[in-house]
C-alpha cells in the first residue's frame, strides 16, 4: 500500500495534523481510510445501493474532509465531484438524500483554486432542472411533494459553487432559455432575473469574455438604468452586476455608469430628507448590502479613480446619519455598510497583492489599488467610523471597520482612535466612551504593535495604553472590567513582557525607536505588579458575604463566572508572556496572597484558585514547589485527626487548601510525579470524608490529577517558540506564528504516569465498585448519602481517566439493515496505546452500574440524586474519551471569535499568533476524539440504551427528561439503532400494553419527540419506521393510560404532529442509479493513489444488486400502500377519540405523492371527508382532493409552434421587444374573435402571458387544437379513483351537503377567497369536463342571488375554478358555459357588497391568469359593458372597476384594444364627484398606462400612451392655470362651469399620479412638469391633518415626484420649471420649490453632480430665494443651503463666503422707510447664509468656522428677525458640538474662545 503513494501530490491537506505528537501514524491512517472510502463508495454505487451504502460512505467522505482536508490526488478529487454531481441530479431522488449529496459536493468544490476550468466541466442543465423542480415546484402547494425547508439555500449554495465550471457555451444557452421570460409586467420576470443572477458564470479567462458576460452586459445594464421605482427583481440584477464587477476588475468599463450606480445606492438606503418627506411604500426595496460593498470595492482604483470621488461624496452626505443622536429604521443598514465596506476592500487588496497564484484571472496592473487610493479610501470612511463608535447599537460595527482600515493604512486609522482613547481614559464620567474605544483598540492591536514601515511609532503607545487601562479593572462596573481584561490580554498576547532596558548597551544596531522601546520596557515589572494588586482588590470585593444576602444560594451568578474567566485567562496570558525573573516575582506575590488568607470556597475562593491555576500553568516546576508542600502540610495537619471522617462541617482552612490544591494540579502531569506519595495519601483520606463540600473538592482534585496525567495537550503557549531568552524580544512584537515551524511542546503520558493513573484507580475506584456490589447484593447496605459519595468517586475517576480506558466493545447487533456493502466504523488513533493486560475499568463500571440501576429502580425509585449521577455515568461510558462535545463546541466558537479579532486578513496565509495556532492544533486532536459518525451498534450499547429507555419512562419527570436527552443523542450516534429502539418504545404506547402507567406513556411520547434541534424519531425517513410509528401514534388513542383530560399529553401529541409536519419531506419509493454514475464509480474503483482495497464486485453480485434494487422499489410501494391502509384501518375504529381522528387524517394527507397514485380507499375517505361534520377534517379533505385530482389529471398532447409561420414576420437579429408585427396575432382583436366552432379550432392559443413580448422561446409548445377532445370519459375507462369521485359528485345529496358546508362562515370577517377550494373545482372541471355542471348550476344561481358574504365567496371560488378548468373544453361546451355564466356574474356583481368585492376581484383575476384573452372574450366583453353606469351608487361603480382591473391587469400587454376602449370610456367621466370612485379610477389609469414603458430595444406600444393623455388633461385644466390661488370648492355643488369641472378633474388626476408613482416603470417627466405650477399652488406649507383631500394629495404627489429618478436629459426641464415658479406670486409656491429641491437633489445626488451646469443653476436658484421678501421663504432657503453644503453638492469656497459676508454687512439706514426693508432682507439673507455654513457641519469644526462664528456674533443685537436667527444658530451649534467640546476647543484661538464663552452663556442666550 505504501508503494502506491509514491509520487502522490495531494490537493490540500490540513496542515495542523503534521504538528500532532502522533503525526507519523496519520499518513498511513489517512491513506488506508481513503482507500476504504473509494472502495466502498464505488462498490455501493455499482451495486446500486443508494441506502444505506452510498449514504453512509458519503458521510464518511465528509468526515474524511473534516479530518484530513483534501488529502487525495487531483484525479480522485475530480472523480468524487463528478460522481456526486451525477448523484445529486438523479431524477426522482428523495429530497433529503439529494441535500446530503449537495452538502458534500459544496464541501468538495469549496477551494476553487484547486481545480481549474480545464480540469473540470459540469453541464448546467441537470442542475437547472433540479433547481426548477425543487424551488419552483408545481406540485408542492398541492401537497404532492414535500421538500425540506433548507432546500432553497443549499441548492443556491451548490449552484454558486458549480457555476464556475459550466462550459463556455452555457451563457448563450441560458440567455436563450430565460430571455423569453423578460416581460417586465409579469411575475415571471423575478424568476428570470434571479435565475440569471444565480447561474450566469462571471469567472472566465479573457478570451472567453465574448462568449460570457459581453453577451448580456449592455442589455441588462440598460434595462436596469431605464427602470424606475425599483421593482422586486432589481435587487437580483444589482447582485449580478456586483459579482461581475468583482470577478472582472479591469475588464468591464463602469465609468459611464458610476453616477447612476451611486445615485441608486444612495436611494436604496431610504434615508429621510427634508421636513415633510413621506417615503412611498413601494420605494422600500432594499439592495443587499453584502453585494453593494462588493460592487463599490470593485469599482475603486484605476486611472483617475472616479469611483472614490463619488464614494467620498456619498459618505459625506450620509455622515451625519451616523451620529449617535440619530437613529431610525435605516440605521442597521448604514451600520452594515460601514462594517462591510473596509472588509471588502481588504479582501480585494489581499487578492491583488498577497494571494497565492492560481488559475483565476489576475487584476491588471493599471487597475490595482495603489497606496494613495487606499489612503483616500480610509480618509473618506474614518469620519463616519469615529462617529459610529459611540452608536446606540454598540461599537461592534465600527470596531470591525476600524480594524480593517488599520490593516490598510495604519498611519491614518490608528492615530485618530488613539486620540479618542487617551481622552476617554482621562474622563471618569463617561464609561461608555471608554468601553467603546477599548473595543475598537482591541481590533487594531495587531496593526499597532507590528513593526510595519507605515506606522513605526505605533509601538511607543503600548505601555502608556496598558498602564492607562488599569483603572478599568473595577469591581463596580462588570462590563468595563470585562473589556479591560480583554484589552490587556490582547496586548500581552502580542508583546513579550520582558525587561530589555539593558539591551542598548549591548547592541549597536538599534534604531532610535527601538532604543526608546527598550528603555520603556523597564516599566513592564511595574505594570504586572499593579495589575495583580488591582485583581486582588477585585477579589476582595467579591467574597460571598459581601455580594449576597443570607437568603440566596451559594453558587456564582453569571456575571461573576464571566469575570472569573476573564481574570484567570488574563493572568495566564500575562504570566505566560513574561520573562522568568518577572514570573518568579509575580508568582511569589500570588502565592503570598493565596496562602495568607482563608477564602470561602464559593465565589472569591474560586477566583483565587483559578488565578493560582493560571499562574501555575506557565512554569509548573516553579509553582508546584511552592504550592503543593504548603497545601499538603495544612491538610495533613487536619486529617491526622481521626474524628474528621464522620463530621458534617469541616474547618474553612482545610476546605480552602483542598480547593487550592485541586486547581493547582491542573498542570503538566510529569511535574506531578514528584509529589506522587503526598497526593495519593491526601486522596485516599479526603475522598471518603463525610462532609459534602470536602469530598466534592477531593473528587475534583482526583479528576484533575488523573486528567493532567493521562491527556495529551500542549504545555506552553508563548508568542515565540523556545523562551524569551533571545537577545532582543522587542523585535518579536506582534510576530505571527510560523505554521511550518511551530515547535509545540506536547505532554504525552509516559509509562510512569500511566502506572500512577492505574495505581490510583485500583486504590480508589475498585473498592468503590466492590462496595456498590455489596450494597446491591444486600451484604452491606449503604445509606443514600454514602451511595452518592461512592457514585461521585466512580464518576470522577471515569472523567479523569476516560482517555486511557478503551471504549466498550463486543458483539454487533445484527440484522438491523440488510446491505451488500461493509457498514463498518472509522477507527482513529488518538495518541493512546491501550494496554490490554490491565483491567478495563470501563467494562467493570458498566456492569456494576447496570446492577445498581436495576436495584434502585426496584427498591428505592425515589432516590433521584443517585439516578442523575448514574445517567451521567452511562453517557460517559458510551462516548467519553477525554472531552465532551459541548465543551469542544464552545472552545471552537471562542477560537473563531479570537481569530476573527486578531487575524490579518490582508496578508492571509494563516498569519496568526502562535498561541492561536497551538490552540487550533489541540482542537484538531480533540476533534479526532469526537468523530463518532456511524459508530457500529453493539450489544453492550443495546443493553445500555434499554436501561436508558427504562429510565426515560420511569416515575420522576426530572429523571425522565435527563435520560431521554442521553438516549436521543445516543440513537443519533449509533448507526441504525433507531430500528432497534422504535419497536421497544411503540410497545409502551400500544393499546395492548395494559399494565403501563401514565408516566411511562408520557416518557415514551417524549422519546418519540426527540430533542428540540435534532430529528424527531417519529419522522425518520425509513418506510419500516414510519410504517410502524404513524399508525401506532394514532392507535395510542385507544391505550388505557391515554387521557386527554391531562393537558400535558394533549399538548405533547400536538407537538409531535407539529414536528412531523415541519420535518416531513417526501420519502423515496423508486430509486434508480444512472449508467453515468456506474461508469464514474468504475473509474474510482480502478484509480490508483491509493488503490482500492477491495476486489471489484463480481458479475453475480452486480446482478444481485440490480435485482435487489428492483425488489426494493416494489417493496417500497407495498410499504407505502400498507401505511395508508393502516391509517385508514385506524380511522374505521369507532372508539377512536376525535383528536386522533384528526391526527390520522393529517398524517394521511401527508402521504400524497407525485410518483404513485393514492390507493382508492384513501380517495374514498377524502371524498367522503368533504362533507364530514368536523370543519378541520373538511379543510384537510379539500386540500387533499385538490392534490388527488392533480394526480388523476390525464396528460395532454402538446405541439411545437413556429410563431413566424403565423405572423409571417421573422424577428430581426438582436434584441427587439415590445409590441411589434411579429406578435400582433397574440393581441385581443374584437374583429377577429373565435365566435364559431371553426374559428375556435383554427386559431392558435398561447396561454402564457409573457411569451412573445421580449423574444420567442426556442421551442414553443402549445396545447394541440386538432386533438378532438374525447371529453366525457366513458365510465368504463376511468381508473378506480376517478370512479369514486365521479360517483360522489354525481350524487345530488352529496352536492347539497357539500355546497351547504362550503357556503358556511368560518371566522367572521376574516374569511377570504380560498385558493385550495378553487384548486379543487379547477381539478374537477379539468378532469371531468362539464358532467357535474347540471347538478351544481341550481346551487350557483341560488348562491349568486344571496348577497351574504359566505355565499358570494362560494360562488367566486367555484366560478374561478370553472373558468380555469374549462381551458381545454371544446367550443360547444365553452359557449354553453358562458351563456350560463355571464348572466350569473352580472347578477352577482349587482349584489356586490363591501365584504365581497375583493373576493370577486380575486375571482376574476384568478380566472384570467395565464389564459389567452381571446378564449375569454365573453368575460371581457361583459365586464367592459358599462362599469360606471352610476346605477347602484358610487360603491358599485368602484367595485365593478376593481373587478375589471383585476381581469385586465392579468392580461398585461395583450389587450391593448380593451385598454383603449376603457380609456375612451373613462376620459369624459374623470370629473367624478365621489372620492372612492376617483381613487379607483386613479388605480385603473395606472394599469392602463403601465404598458407604456421606455425600455431599451422596446417598440412603441399599441396600448394607450401616457404623454398624449396628459396633454389632453392639461388642456382641460387650463382654467386653473391662470389663477394665482386656488380655493377649494364645496364637494357637491352642481355648477358645471369649466372651472368647477377642472377642479374635479384635478382631484382624479392627483389620485392617479399618487397611485402610479410607485408602480409604473417609467415616468412621463416632460408632461408631469407642466403640472408642477398647479401642484405648487395647491400644496400647503404646514403639515396639518385637517386639510381637505385635494391639498393632502397635492402634497403627497409633490413629495413622490421629487423622489423620482432623474435622467441627465430631464434635468434642464425640471430646473426650467422650478425657475418659473421662483418668480411666482404665491409665496407658498416659492416655499415649496425649496422643499422639492432638497429631496430631488438628495435622491439624485450623483446624477446632478455629473452635470456641472445643473449644479450652478441650483446654486443660483437657492441664492435667489435667500433674498426673497417673504421671511418663511428666506428661512427655508437657509435650511436648503445648509443641506446642500452638508452633502457637498457645491463646495463652500471663498467666493461663496465673500458673497455672504458682503450681504450680511449691508448697512441699514437709520430711517425706517421703504428702502430699509430691501436692505434688511439683504442683511438677513447674508446672516442666514452664514448660519447655513455653520449648521452644515454639525459634528466638527472646519478651519473656516471660527471666523464665521465671530462674524455672526456681531449681529446678535440687530433688529428682528436677524437676532433670532443668530440666537437659534448659536444654540444649535452648542447642542451639536457639546459632546466633543474638549476636542473642538483646540480649533479656536484664545480670544475667539473668550467671545464664544461669552456668547453661549451670555444673558442674551436666555432672552
Amino acid at each position: 500500500m505504501d508503494g502506491d503513494m509514491e509520487g502522490f501530490i495531494s490537493q490540500k491537506v490540513i496542515v495542523y495534523n503534521s504538528m500532532l505528537p502522533y503525526s507519523d501514524r496519520l499518513e498511513l491512517e489517512a491513506t488506508e481510510l481513503l482507500a476504504e472510502i473509494k472502495a466502498n463508495l464505488s462498490r455501493a454505487v455499482l451495486l446500486r445501493e443508494l441506502w444505506p451504502g452510498v449514504a453512509l460512505w458519503c458521510r464518511k467522505l465528509f468526515s474524511f474532509l473534516k479530518l484530513y482536508g483534501r488529502r487525495f490526488s487531483k484525479e480522485d478529487h475530480i472523480l468524487f465531484i463528478k460522481l456526486l454531481y451525477e448523484l445529486v441530479t438523479l431524477p426522482n431522488l428523495e429530497p433529503n438524500m439529494m441535500l446530503g449529496y449537495a452538502r458534500l459536493l459544496i464541501q468538495l468544490l469549496k477551494k476553487k483554486e484547486l481545480l481549474s476550468r480545464d480540469d473540470l466541466q459540469l453541464p448546467w442543465r441537470p442542475l437547472y432542472a433540479l433547481y426548477e423542480r425543487a424551488v419552483y415546484s408545481k406540485n408542492e402547494h398541492l401537497g404532492l411533494v414535500w421538500f425540506p425547508n433548507s432546500v432553497d439555500h443549499i441548492l443556491k449554495a451548490l449552484i454558486k459553487s458549480c457555476r464556475l465550471y459550466f462550459p463556455a457555451s452555457c451563457t448563450k444557452e441560458m440567455l436563450d432559455e430565460w430571455r423569453p421570460l423578460l416581460c417586465v409586467f409579469d411575475m415571471v420576470m423575478q424568476k428570470a432575473i434571479s435565475n440569471m443572477e444565480l447561474f450566469l458564470p462571471t469567472i472566465m479567462p479573457q478570451e472567453e469574455h465574448s462568449q460570457g458576460f459581453q453577451l448580456w452586459f449592455d442589455e441588462l445594464i440598460n434595462l436596469w438604468i431605464s427602470v424606475q421605482n425599483q421593482p422586486s427583481w432589481e435587487g437580483h440584477l444589482v447582485n449580478l452586476f456586483a459579482r461581475l464587477a468583482n470577478d472582472n476588475i479591469g475588464y468591464v468599463d463602469w465609468t459611464p455608469y458610476i453616477p447612476t450606480i451611486f445615485t441608486r445606492i444612495l436611494r436604496s438606503l431610504n434615508l429621510p430628507v427634508g421636513v415633510s418627506q413621506m417615503v412611498a411604500p413601494q420605494y422600500l426595496t432594499y439592495y443587499d448590502i453584502g453585494h453593494l460593498v462588493l460592487w463599490i470595492s470593485a469599482l475603486l482604483g484605476g486611472p483617475g479613480n472616479p469611483a472614490q470621488k463619488q464614494l467620498t461624496c456619498l459618505l459625506n452626505s450620509i455622515a451625519s446619519f451616523y451620529h449617535p443622536s440619530n437613529h431610525g429604521r435605516w440605521q442597521a443598514r448604514l451600520m452594515r455598510l460601514l462594517q462591510r465596506l473596509p472588509a471588502s476592500v481588504v479582501r480585494r487588496v489581499h487578492r491583488e497583492r498577497h494571494a497565492a497564484p492560481s488559475w483565476i484571472m489576475l487584476v491588471p496592473d493599471c487597475q490595482k489599488l495603489t497606496d494613495e487610493d487606499l489612503q483616500e479610501f480610509t480618509r473618506s470612511l474614518t469620519g463616519a467610523a469615529l462617529l459610529a463608535m459611540f452608536s446606540k447599537t454598540g461599537s461592534a460595527d465600527a470596531a470591525f471597520a476600524l480594524q480593517n482600515l488599520a490593516l490598510l493604512t495604519p498611519e491614518l486609522a490608528i492615530p485618530a482612535v488613539l486620540e479618542k482613547m487617551y481622552a476617554a481614559m482621562e474622563t471618569l464620567t463617561e464609561p461608555h466612551t471608554l468601553t467603546a474605544t477599548l473595543s475598537c483598540m482591541i481590533g487594531m492591536a495587531r496593526s499597532l504593535v507590528s513593526p510595519t514601515n507605515h506606522y513605526p511609532e505605533g509601538r511607543a503607545h503600548v505601555l502608556p495604553l496598558l498602564m492607562g487601562s488599569l483603572p478599568g479593572v473595577d469591581p463596580n462596573d462588570f462590563s468595563k472590567c470585562m473589556i479591560t481584561f480583554q484589552f490587556i490580554a490582547t496586548f500581552s498576547t502580542l508583546v513579550p513582557l520582558v525587561d530589555c532596558s539593558s539591551a542598548p548597551s549591548q547592541h549597536s544596531d538599534l534604531t532610535e525607536i527601538e532604543k526608546n522601546l527598550c528603555f520603556a520596557s523597564a516599566a513592564f515589572e511595574d505594570f504586572i505588579l499593579q495589575f495583580l494588586d488591582r485583581c486582588f482588590g477585585l477579589i476582595d470585593s467579591s467574597t460571598l458575604e459581601q455580594t449576597r444576602d443570607e437568603m440566596e444560594t451559594d453558587t456564582q451568578n453569571q456575571l461573576e463566572s464571566l469575570v472569573e474567566l476573564g481574570l484567570s485567562s488574563t493572568v495566564n496570558t500575562i504570566l505566560t508572556q513574561c520573562s522568568l525573573e518577572l514570573y518568579k516575582m509575580a508568582l511569589q506575590k500570588v502565592f503570598n496572597f493565596a496562602t495568607s488568607n482563608v477564602f470561602e470556597t464559593c465565589v472569591s475562593g474560586r477566583m483565587v484558585a483559578d488565578m493560582c491555576r493560571a499562574a501555575a500553568k506557565c512554569h509548573p516546576a516553579e509553582s508546584l514547589r511552592l504550592f503543593v508542600p504548603h497545601c499538603c502540610s495544612v491538610i495533613f495537619h487536619y486529617t491526622d485527626n481521626e474524628e474528621l471522617q464522620s463530621e458534617d462541617e469541616l474547618d474553612k482552612e482545610l476546605l480552602w487548601n483542598l480547593q487550592l490544591l485541586s486547581e493547582v494540579t491542573r498542570v503538566d502531569g510529569e511535574q506531578l510525579l514528584k509529589f506522587q506519595g503526598d497526593l495519593e495519601r491526601i486522596l485516599c483520606v479526603c475522598v471518603r470524608l463525610r462532609c459534602k463540600q470536602a469530598y466534592t473538592l477531593a473528587c475534583s482534585l482526583l479528576e484533575h490529577t488523573l486528567r493532567s496525567l493521562s491527556l495529551i495537550y500542549p504545555t506552553e503557549y508563548r508568542s515565540t517558540s523556545g523562551g524569551f531568552d533571545s537577545d532582543l524580544p522587542i523585535r518579536d512584537w506582534g510576530k505571527a506564528g510560523d505554521v511550518a515551524d511551530l515547535g509545540v511542546c506536547w505532554h504525552v503520558p509516559n509509562q510512569e504516569e500511566e502506572n500512577f493513573v492505574f495505581q490510583l484507580l485500583s486504590r480508589l475506584l475498585r473498592p468503590e465498585l466492590q462496595r456498590i456490589e455489596a450494597h446491591v447484593s444486600g451484604e452491606q447496605p449503604m445509606s443514600r448519602e454514602e451511595l452518592l459519595l461512592s457514585l461521585a468517586i466512580v464518576q470522577h475517576c471515569l472523567l479523569g481517566a476516560g482517555s486511557m480506558l478503551p471504549l466498550l466493545d463486543g458483539q454487533h447487533v445484527s440484522d438491523l439493515v440488510p446491505s451488500m456493502v461493509n457498514l463498518g466504523e472509522i477507527k482513529l488513533h488518538i495518541g493512546i496505546n491501550y494496554d490490554d493486560s490491565r483491567e478495563n475499568y470501563r467494562k467493570s463500571i458498566c456492569q456494576t452500574m447496570r446492577l445498581l440501576l436495576h436495584h434502585i429502580l426496584e427498591h428505592t425509585e425515589d432516590d433521584t440524586k443517585s439516578l442523575f449521577v448514574i445517567i451521567k455515568i452511562i453517557s460517559d461510558l458510551m462516548f467519553f474519551q477525554g472531552i465532551h462535545k459541548k465543551e469542544f463546541d464552545s472552545r471552537w466558537k471562542s477560537f473563531t471569535l479570537v481569530k476573527k479579532s486578531m487575524e490579518n486578513r490582508l496578508h492571509g496565509k494563516k498569519q496568526n499568533i502562535r498561541a492561536l495556532l497551538i490552540d487550533r492544533v489541540l482542537l484538531q486532536h480533540e476533534m479526532r476524539k469526537l468523530v463518532v459518525e456511524g459508530t457500529v451498534y453493539k450489544v453492550v450499547h443495546q443493553e445500555l440504551l434499554c436501561d436508558l429507555l427504562l429510565l426515560s419512562t420511569s416515575t420522576y419527570s426530572q429523571v425522565r427528561s435527563r435520560a431521554q436527552h442521553v438516549l436521543i443523542s445516543a440513537v443519533g450516534t449509533f448507526s441504525f439503532a433507531y430500528r432497534d429502539l422504535i419497536p421497544r418504545i411503540l410497545q409502551l404506547l400500544s393499546p395492548q400494553h395494559t399494565t403501563g402507567t401514565q408516566q411511562q406513556f408520557k416518557g415514551a411520547l417524549y422519546c418519540m419527540l426527540g430533542m428540540q434541534s435534532g430529528n424527531c424519531l417519529a419522522s425518520a425517513r425509513d418506510w419500516n419506521c414510519v410504517g410502524e410509528v404513524w399508525p401506532a401514534l394514532v392507535r395510542c388513542g385507544l391505550s388505557p393510560s391515554m387521557t386527554l383530560g391531562k393537558s400535558s399529553i394533549g399538548g405533547l401529541l400536538n407537538e409531535i404532529i407539529d414536528r412531523i409536519h415541519r420535518q416531513h419531506d417526501t420519502i423515496g419509493i423508486y430509486y434508480t442509479v444512472s449508467e453515468a454514475c456506474v461508469e464514474i464509480a468504475n473509474h474510482i474503483a480502478q484509480s490508483a493513489n491509493p488503490t482500492s482495497c477491495l476486489e471489484a464486485p463480481s458479475l453475480e453480485e452486480l446482478n444481485e444488486g440490480l435485482q435487489r434494487q428492483l425488489i426494493k422499489n416494489v417493496v417500497g410501494a407495498r410499504k407505502y400502500e400498507k401505511l395508508v391502509n393502516d391509517l385508514l384501518d385506524c380511522l374505521e375504529d369507532s372508539n377512536l377519540p376525535w383528536k386522533f381522528e384528526h391526527m390520522a387524517t393529517d398524517l394521511l394527507s401527508l402521504q400524497l405523492r407525485e410518483d404513485h397514485p393514492l390507493p382508492p380507499d384513501a380517495v374514498h375517505y377524502f371524498t367522503q371527508g368533504l362533507t364530514h361534520d368536523s370543519i378541520s377534517i373538511r379543510k384537510m379533505a379539500v386540500a387533499a382532493m385538490a392534490g388527488i385530482l392533480k394526480q388523476l389529471k390525464r396528460p395532454r398532447i402538446k405541439v411545437a409552434l413556429k410563431p413566424s409561420d403565423i405572423s409571417g414576420n421573422e424577428d430581426p437579429e438582436g434584441v427587439c421587444a415590445g409590441d411589434r408585427e411579429a406578435n400582433r396575432w397574440l393581441q385581443y382583436d374584437s374583429k377577429n374573435l373565435p365566435l364559431s366552432e371553426e374559428q375556435w379550432d383554427s386559431q392558435q392559443y398561447v396561454e402564457k402571458t409573457h411569451w412573445g413580448y421580449y423574444s420567442w422561446p426556442r421551442e414553443m409548445m402549445i396545447h394541440a387544437a386538432s386533438e378532438k377532445r374525447k371529453h366525457d370519459l366513458p365510465y368504463e375507462e376511468m381508473s378506480e379513483g376517478e370512479k369514486i369521485i365521479f360517483e360522489y359528485f354525481s350524487d345530488p345529496e352529496f352536492i347539497d351537503q357539500l355546497i351547504g358546508f362550503l357556503s358556511l362562515e368560518d371566522r367572521k370577517g376574516n374569511d377570504s377567497f380560498n385558493p385550495r377550494r378553487f384548486c379543487l373545482f379547477k381539478g374537477l372541471f379539468c378532469n371531468y369536463g362539464d358532467v357535474f355542471l347540471p347538478l351544481l348550476w341550481p346551487h350557483l344561481e341560488q348562491l349568486a342571488s344571496n348577497p351574504h358574504e359566505s355565499s358570494q365567496r362560494c360562488v367566486c371560488e367555484i366560478t374561478a375554478g370553472l373558468i380555469r378548468g374549462s381551458k381545454l373544453w371544446s367550443f360547444s361546451k365553452v359557449d354553453r358555459l358562458w351563456q350560463l355564466l355571464c348572466p350569473l356574474i352580472r347578477k352577482a356583481l349587482n349584489n356586490i357588497t363591501v365584504e365581497t368585492y375583493t373576493d370577486w376581484g380575486t375571482c376574476i383575476a384568478t380566472a384570467c391568469e395565464g389564459r389567452d384573452p381571446r378564449k375569454l372574450h365573453w368575460l371581457f366583453e361583459m365586464l367592459m359593458e358599462s362599469p360606471l353606469s352610476g346605477e347602484g351608487g358610487s360603491f358599485r361603480d368602484a367595485s365593478l372597476l376593481y373587478v375589471l382591473q383585476g381581469g385586465l391587469a392579468q392580461q398585461q400587454w395583450r389587450v391593448s384594444e380593451l385598454l383603449h376602449r376603457l380609456l375612451t370610456y373613462l376620459e369624459p367621466k374623470l370629473t367624478q364627484v365621489y372620492k372612492n370612485v376617483r381613487e379607483r379610477i386613479g388605480s385603473v389609469l395606472t394599469y392602463i398606462f403601465m404598458i407604456d414603458v421606455a425600455l431599451p430595444h422596446t417598440h412603441i406600444t399599441y396600448s394607450p400612451h401616457v404623454a398624449e393623455f396628459l396633454t389632453r388633461v392639461l388642456e382641460r385644466l387650463k382654467p386653473l392655470m391662470s389663477e394665482p390661488e386656488i380655493h377649494v370648492l364645496e364637494e357637491n355643488t352642481q355648477e358645471t362651469d369649466e372651472r368647477t369641472q377642472a377642479v374635479k378633474l384635478l382631484k382624479t388626476v392627483l389620485k392617479w399620479l399618487v397611485a402610479s408613482a410607485g408602480r409604473t416603470f417609467t415616468n412621463p417627466v416632460q408632461q408631469q412638469l407642466k403640472l408642477l405650477p398647479l401642484l405648487f399652488k395647491i400644496a400647503p406649507v404646514e403639515i396639518d391633518e385637517s386639510y381637505d383631500e385635494m391639498k393632502q394629495d397635492a402634497r403627497t404627489c409633490l413629495s413622490l415626484m421629487s423622489q423620482g429618478l432623474l435622467y441627465p436629459e430631464h434635468i434642464p426641464l425640471v430646473l426650467a420649471a422650478l425657475d418659473e415658479l421662483t418668480v411666482s406670486r404665491s409665496w407658498h409656491a416659492r416655499f415649496s420649490v425649496l422643499t422639492y429641491l432638497q429631496i430631488m437633489v438628495f435622491y439624485n445626488l450623483f446624477t446632478l453632480l455629473s452635470v456641472p451646469a445643473a449644479v450652478l443653476h441650483i446654486r443660483k436658484l437657492v441664492m435667489q430665494l435667500l433674498l426673497d421678501e417673504q421671511l418663511e421663504v428666506r428661512d427655508m432657503a437657509g435650511t436648503t443651503l445648509s443641506g446642500l453644503l452638508q452633502c457637498q453638492f457645491f463646495p463652500l469656497d471663498s467666493s461663496l463666503q465673500t458673497e455672504l459676508q458682503t450681504l450680511s454687512q449691508t448697512r441699514l439706514p437709520r430711517a425706517r422707510g421703504e428702502l430699509a426693508s430691501t436692505d434688511l432682507v439683504r442683511r438677513h439673507a447674508g446672516v442666514l447664509g452664514l448660519s447655513a455654513c455653520i449648521l452644515s457641519s454639525p459634528y466638527d469644526v472646519p478651519d473656516w468656522m471660527p471666523q464665521i462664528l465671530m462674524d455672526l456674533s456681531d449681529h446678535l443685537n440687530d433688529q428682528q428677525p436677524i437676532d433670532m436667527t443668530v440666537k437659534k444658530t448659536l444654540s444649535e451649534f452648542r447642542r451639536t458640538h457639546h459632546d466633543n467640546w474638549q476636542e473642538h476647543r483646540q480649533c479656536f484661538t484664545d480670544d475667539q474662545l473668550l467671545v464664544l464663552t461669552d456668547l453661549l452663556v451670555s444673558p442674551c442666550y436666555y432672552a
